[in-house]
This record gives C-alpha cells, structure tokens and sequence, in this order.
C-alpha cells in the first residue's frame, strides 16, 4: 500500500468486480491513524481519525468535551509523528488540568464514539448547557446548500469513506468543510476551527450523517444554534436538542427535511431572491 504525502489518503491495488467482469484497478482508500490525545503529560483517550487539521480537532474536542471552558484555557498544542500514529501535546491551566484528573478517578477510560467505556453512567451525560437564539434560517436556501455538498467533499469524493461537518452562513453557503472517518470528530474539527477564528461563526452547520445525542451535546458546547443532518436524529438527540434550545432538523435530503426541535428559528417564506422560479418549498420542509 502506497502512502500518500499527505497521508490523508492511502492507494491500493484491488479486484473490482461488476456486471459479471472482474478487474484490476488502484483503489484510493481514506487513512485511519491512532490520534493520541495528552493533557500535560498525561495520556487521555485515542482516537481513530483522519490525519488532517489535527490542531483543530484537538482544540475543538477539548473545548466540546468540556476539559476547558474557553480557547483562552488552552495554553498550546503540539503534535508529534511517531512510528504508529500522532500524539497530539495539550497543555491546559492548572486548574482544568485538576478537574480533568478529579474526573478521570470516576471513569475507565473512553474511545472515538465517545461513550465505551464510561464508568459510570452519569458521565454519559454531561449537564445541559443551553445556546443562545440569536440565529435565523430561510430553509429555502437549504436545496441549493445540499446541491453543493459533493464539490466541498473532497476525501469523501475520492474514497467513500468519510463524514463531513460543514459550516452554513446566513444564506446557505458553505463556508468551510471537515472530513473525518469519524463524524463525532469532524463535528470536533470545526469546532475548533470557529474557535480558533479560521472560519466564520456558523449561522447553523450540516452534517453529512445522523444526529445522535453525542453531536448535538458537542454542538451546545460551542453554542451552534442549528443543526441540519442528512440522516435522521436519535430520540435522545431530540430530547437533548429541546432542553437545549438547539434547532435539530433532520432527512436534509430529497427535497425534504424534518424539523424536530425548536422550529422557530425556521424561516419558510419562500422570497423571489431565493426561488426565481417561484417554487416554494415551504409546504415540504415546514408542514
């Protein structure tokens, strides 16, 4: 197997076999590497990822699991190559720092789905953190949003193999897109990709997967007010998404969508900018 230099995505040589014909072609397949996360020293959990904007997976897991409150509380980060994977360096304040051991008495230890391996079960669920309702959609826009998520999937295009979290201004533009083979950590890589001010602040975000409970948690931690998912939400998604005032919306394709919490922030008057042909969707997406 062939590693690409930018060991994002590896090359193959495989069978392919359709309509009765078998083949030999070059397979491109997306790279999971061990991401080992470390608090001052100390070993936390790893993860399997795509080795890509790994500082801001880094920050965003940090601020989404709630190690920190605020970018400020991250003193810095390093990353290292080494021979089976990365260790990702994250020096903390000392009273953050505190806090993580303080919980880590209580816990076995956790892995990439974010909830294995939790000791006991309180700690599946941290406490509710509501967001703020500052932000508005015209789900109008939302068509030609999900028109445009094949151009910005790069790996996804390439390989079939990863999830994307993609960052919506006001009007449904895709600002910025995170690829990961993991989608709680691509949710993580945006997040501290806004933390960092490396895009913009999401009017709402779209994920390219379901919305389990763990995306909307990660989502209040970082104050995004809307979701949109491709795939459907879990009940205990919605339930979290209601006591946390968050806009879960999911089915985001076939020219529907499901609106499951908090509907209000969802503008559906169809305006003339929006559809010249003067089609409204709004008996679709708001009935």
């Amino acid at each position: 197997m062939d590693l690409n230099s930018n060991q994002i995505t590896s090359s193959k040589s495989v069978s392919l076999y359709r309509s009765a014909n078998t083949s030999d072609i070059t397979e491109t397949l997306a790279n999971e590497v061990r991401v080992a996360l470390i608090y001052n020293g100390i070993s936390h959990t790893v993860m399997m990822a795509t080795p890509a904007n790994l500082e801001q997976f880094a920050i965003g897991f940090t601020l989404s699991e709630r190690i920190v409150d605020q970018l400020t509380e991250i003193k810095g980060v390093d990353i290292e190559e080494v021979d089976n994977g990365i260790l990702i360096h994250i020096e903390i304040t000392n009273r953050c720092f505190m806090a993580l051991k303080e919980q880590r008495r209580s816990m076995a230890g956790r892995t990439g789905c974010g909830l294995c391996g939790v000791a006991q079960l309180e700690h599946a669920m941290k406490p509710v953190k509501q967001v703020s309702m500052q932000r508005r959609f015209n789900i109008n826009y939302l068509p030609a949003t999900l028109d445009a998520i094949a151009a910005q999937q790069s790996v996804f295009n390439e390989t079939g193999a990863t999830h994307a979290a993609m960052v919506l201004n006001r009007t449904g533009d895709i600002c910025a897109t995170f690829e990961d083979v993991g989608r709680h950590i691509a949710l993580d890589k945006l997040i501290g990709a806004v933390a960092r001010h490396d895009c913009p602040v999401p009017q709402a975000i779209l994920l390219t997967s379901r919305a389990s409970f763990e995306m909307v948690q990660k989502a209040a931690s970082a104050n995004i007010e809307i979701i949109f998912a491709i795939s459907a939400a879990t009940a205990l998604a919605v339930e979290l998404a209601e006591k946390c005032n968050i806009t879960l919306v999911g089915f985001c394709r076939n020219n529907r969508a499901t609106i499951y919490s908090h509907g209000e922030r969802i503008d559906c008057d169809a305006a003339e900018q929006i559809l010249p042909k003067q089609t409204s969707l709004s008996q679709v997406y708001c009935s």
